[in-house]
């Protein structure tokens, strides 16, 4: 068995949903915030067996796309004392982080 945790743009969010519960997976979802942007993601935990891990990020491939985001200005908490706030910068945002560990054991009660 495994665990697939999988931590996505809240805007792909639905879709990853839907495509998870038709194809009759289960999973738990957390809301979560990304450390660079501070946007908001969502982190999915998903236990599988393991022949239907490759299927999990499948789904999380075709549902998570990368995208264009301009910031606009640094974060005022990381500036430095006197600091100057940048022109726009263009990042990738979007896409899944996918870690799959092994599970020594599992049950529901």
């Amino acid at each position: 068995m495994k665990l697939v945790i999988a931590i996505i743009h809240e805007r792909d969010k639905h879709k990853v949903s839907d495509a998870l519960l038709q194809a009759g997976h289960k999973f738990t979802n957390i809301a979560t915030t990304g450390g660079f942007l501070r946007d908001g993601n969502c982190t999915l935990l998903i236990g599988a067996e393991d022949d239907k891990v490759d299927e999990i990020i499948s789904i999380l491939d075709k549902c998570c796309h990368t995208r264009e985001q301009f910031v606009s200005q640094t974060p005022i908490d990381t500036l430095a004392s006197g600091g100057m706030v940048v022109s726009p910068v263009k990042v990738m945002v979007g896409g899944a982080i996918i870690f799959v560990v092994n599970v020594e054991r599992y049950e529901r009660v």
